[in-house]
């Protein structure tokens, strides 16, 4: 055969070649099942059987998973929140969450450091599925400002990798340092039958830079907190309350409050426990054996019953 025809013979294998390619991709597959006007159709000789789901029906999709609801809540301090030297911890989590009621926690730097240990402490039965209260005390240095991860894990007494759990909040660290005041609150759980001016100590975590005695009211001003509420703890005391000046001269602290301290409160019950919440936080500092409460200057006709 001649070096032409070998030529010409090449080129008709190729075009043939093209030509079934061609046929395969425009035409689809040649032996199936296709849908066509809601039915379906043969295409070739399938051998397969015809499609039990419906022609044209849309694909449905994945129903998708709910998360599994954690074990534990972190009400403070919330993630992105600074900490300093004392840091006071609260959430709930689950009975399960603790062993002989406690449970441990540690903080850690950006690299993993870690740079203090302490434990979370239940609040009541916690031989329990449900959610139990937690509160906890970490103390720590820092030379400067730093992020840092806080992590929770829960007390695994049998010391299996799959009976371990972990819950990180990531915090920013601060040198600064802190101290613990104590507020005070009605609680209906220490009290079940509301002695009006009967008051019960919650703590919360302020700067030592600040003055103690306002920055204690200031606390107290905020209200419970949702583990205190869970706890028990109320305010007879308005939101949006205001300190206008606070003096401490021989013993005796004098406060004056905005006009919100009395705004639609009525009951000798309200204005007894609102007096004492402020009385006794005032009087857990050593200065202060007296309180005088005053609105915008005035003490002679403030919070009538």
């Amino acid at each position: 055969m001649s070096k032409q025809k070998w030529v010409i013979t090449g080129f008709l294998v190729l075009v043939l070649i093209v030509a079934v390619l061609l046929l395969r991709l425009f035409s689809g597959d040649e032996d199936t099942w296709l849908c066509q006007n809601g039915q379906w159709v043969k295409h070739g000789n399938p051998s397969a059987p015809m499609p039990t789901a419906s022609c044209g029906a849309p694909i449905a999709s994945p129903t998708p998973t709910p998360p599994a609801q954690s074990d534990i809540e972190v009400f403070y301090p919330q993630p992105g929140a600074t900490v300093r030297s004392l840091l006071i911890l609260e959430g709930r989590a689950r009975g399960s969450w603790f062993f002989e009621a406690s449970a441990p926690i540690k903080l850690l730097d950006g690299q993993g450091k870690e740079i203090a240990v302490s434990f979370i402490q239940a609040i009541g039965d916690w031989m329990t599925t449900d959610f139990v209260p937690f509160t906890g005390e970490l103390k720590f240095s820092a030379s400067s400002t730093i992020n840092g991860v806080l992590v929770f894990n829960n007390d695994n007494p049998s010391g299996l990798p799959e009976n371990s759990k972990e819950f990180r909040v990531p915090v920013i660290i601060s040198p600064e340092q802190a101290t613990v005041v104590k507020i005070f609150f009605n609680n209906d759980r220490l009290d079940p039958e509301f002695s009006c001016n009967k008051v019960f100590a919650a703590s919360r975590e302020i700067s030592k830079t600040q003055a103690l005695a306002r920055g204690a009211l200031e606390e107290l001003l905020k209200g419970p907190t949702e583990n205190e509420k869970l706890l028990g703890f109320s305010t007879s005391i308005n939101s949006g309350v205001k300190i206008q000046k606070l003096t401490i001269t021989d013993g005796v602290a004098k406060v004056d409050f905005d006009e919100q301290l009395e705004f639609q409160v009525g009951g000798s019950c309200r204005v007894a426990a609102i007096r004492a919440q402020i009385t006794e936080t005032l009087k857990q500092f050593s200065a202060v054996q007296s309180v005088v409460i005053s609105i915008d200057g005035r003490t002679e006709d403030i919070l009538q019953p």
